[in-house]
């Protein structure tokens, strides 16, 4: 479901390490939990709030990674561009 070989994680295991942040959001996706679940295995209080049947597919988990990534000046002008465009779709 990852694509990720089987060498790629008898690696992972042999050397004791976790795979870099690529390789954990593939696996998120497939498994359908969060990174904080994957690595320590509970749920965060942030998870808990949303509602458990939402799951985001890789261009989702693509855009909240960029999103993170974003100053908070260019958060709040993404996000001032996301409301004007829902009220577009509202009049359409």
């Amino acid at each position: 479901m990852t694509g990720i070989s089987r060498h790629t994680i008898f690696d992972w295991q042999r050397r004791n390490t976790n795979p870099g942040a690529d390789k954990i959001m593939v696996i998120c996706e497939a498994l359908q939990i969060t990174p904080e679940e994957l690595l320590i295995g509970k749920r965060s209080s942030a998870s808990v709030d949303h509602d458990a049947s939402v799951s985001m597919d890789g261009t989702e988990i693509e855009l909240v990674k960029e999103y993170k990534e974003l100053s908070d000046t260019k958060k709040k002008r993404l996000l001032a561009y996301m409301n004007m465009l829902q009220n577009t779709k509202e009049k359409e």
